[in-house]
């Protein structure tokens, strides 16, 4: 592994699995494409700083009938010093023709079966919502008790979204060796609870009002 100084390119692309982003680091020894999932966090921009160069390969992709190959540079780290606006000319440098990561990751996955969890799932499901089984607490006011199910199954569900991360703090570091769906889920979820991105640090803050 090496650190260089360099500046990072980066661009969103809004893909059938969300909004993703791609980068071109241009360094001292070259330029390279990055697609580190972390990227996935950033806003479109230029990012000066020292970059730690983990692995500098070839790599292909086909898109719109044309087969790509470029340099991607595989970043172990990096530690950003100023951020400033992508211009026209970065953003064109930055093809909106590129494969999303996730895609590329599939086409090298091994399908695991899921029918028997999701139908015993809807078996469940179907139990706990039979319309002959009565199970709201005496003296409960139905839209209380709506409320209250719908705060639980939120908390559930954030717990089970970002895991060893639940309950977040004031300030929250995504883990970038999760899957990319689920650290993109996590973005997302970070965004609609209140919660702003500092690339400098690399981080999630809880905005205050």
């Amino acid at each position: 592994m090496i650190t260089i100084p360099g500046q990072l390119a980066i661009k969103t692309i809004h893909g059938r699995n969300g909004d993703f982003n791609v980068g071109r680091l241009a360094t001292s020894i070259g330029e390279f494409v990055v697609k580190n999932a972390e990227l996935d966090q950033y806003a479109e921009g230029k990012y000066e700083g020292d970059f730690a160069i983990a692995e500098i390969r070839p790599s292909t992709y086909s898109a719109n009938g044309r087969m790509v190959i470029e340099i991607r540079a595989l970043l172990g780290g990096m530690t950003l010093s100023n951020i400033d606006a992508l211009s026209r000319d970065d953003a064109r440098r930055l093809s909106p023709q590129e494969v999303d990561p996730i895609d590329e990751e599939a086409q090298t996955a091994t399908p695991t079966p899921t029918t028997a969890p999701k139908a015993a799932g809807r078996k469940k499901a179907r139990s706990s919502r039979d319309p002959l089984v009565d199970t709201t607490p005496f003296g409960s006011e139905p839209a209380a008790a709506s409320a209250e199910a719908t705060a639980h199954a939120d908390d559930d569900g954030d717990a089970a979204l970002f895991g060893t991360l639940w309950p977040l703090g004031d300030v929250v570091k995504l883990d970038a060796t999760v899957d990319r769906r689920v650290l993109r889920q996590q973005r997302d979820r970070l965004g609609d609870l209140g919660y702003e991105f500092a690339p400098l640090s690399q981080d999630w803050h809880l905005a205050r009002v």
